[in-house]
């Protein structure tokens, strides 16, 4: 939010960021970014976490999310977590967690702190190609070289994903202030020029509104929105 929020912010760092492997079984800290984690499976030779490697973040946070690329997301290799609360800390299984379509059943104020992974053998070399392959994938169709937030909106059923409701609407390139939906990936926006988050909202609103009209498709953002903010309603261009 432009003018901050009310909230205490938590750095996972330390113990809480730390990587163990025992045979096909990783435990990572919630604070422990997926990068790292990727590298110490394919150290390891285990494989399972390479579509994360499009996913920056860390282990904790793709446990919230239910994160996933290329047809693969957390509930496919996550064992269970160590849920923190306000009245303690639990472990809660795979079926706990209602890991679904960018979806858990970790709610605001909860924390993972650990996470465990359910890897498999795989030659480094396997590993280390297939990366290569699903970063250039991701080069190519998506902009990593700008400044985002990732994917706006969650996919909606059916055969068009987000960003192609969005691109057929004619939205690439559409700016508010210093926000501009991404001329290269509709489902994604770009600051272009000291954009504030009521710009980003803004734009959120308009692309919202086209596909709706267009599609009768409501939009539910994948962007998690921190403090007293909404997408607005904005009103048919004219």
């Amino acid at each position: 939010a432009d003018a901050g929020v009310e909230l205490l912010v938590l750095s996972l760092e330390g113990a809480l960021a730390a990587i163990e492997v025992d045979g096909t079984t990783m435990r990572a800290g919630g604070g422990a970014s997926n990068a790292v984690c990727l590298h110490r499976a394919r150290e390891a030779g285990l494989g399972g976490l390479e579509f994360a490697c499009a996913i920056p973040g860390t282990a904790g946070g793709g446990t919230r999310m239910n994160a996933g690329a290329y047809g693969s997301d957390w509930s496919d290799i996550l064992v269970r977590a160590l849920v923190v609360t306000a009245g303690g800390a639990t472990w809660r299984s795979r079926e706990e967690l209602e890991l679904s379509y960018r979806h858990s059943s970790v709610r605001p104020g909860e924390v993972v702190a650990v996470v465990e992974y359910a890897l498999h053998p795989r030659p480094a070399a396997e590993i280390r190609a297939e990366v290569a392959e699903l970063i250039a994938r991701r080069k190519a169709s998506q902009p990593t070289t700008k400044r985002t937030f990732g994917s706006v909106w969650k996919n909606p059923e059916g055969p068009l994903g987000a960003g192609a409701m969005l691109e057929r609407c004619g939205l690439k390139g559409f700016r508010i202030g210093g926000a501009v939906v991404s001329p290269m990936h509709a489902n994604f926006v770009e600051n272009v020029a000291d954009a504030t988050t009521a710009d980003c909202l803004a734009v959120m609103g308009e692309s919202r509104r086209r596909a709706r009209e267009a599609f009768g498709v409501e939009l539910e953002h994948e962007v998690v929105l921190l403090g007293e903010i909404a997408v607005p309603e904005t009103a048919p261009a004219v």
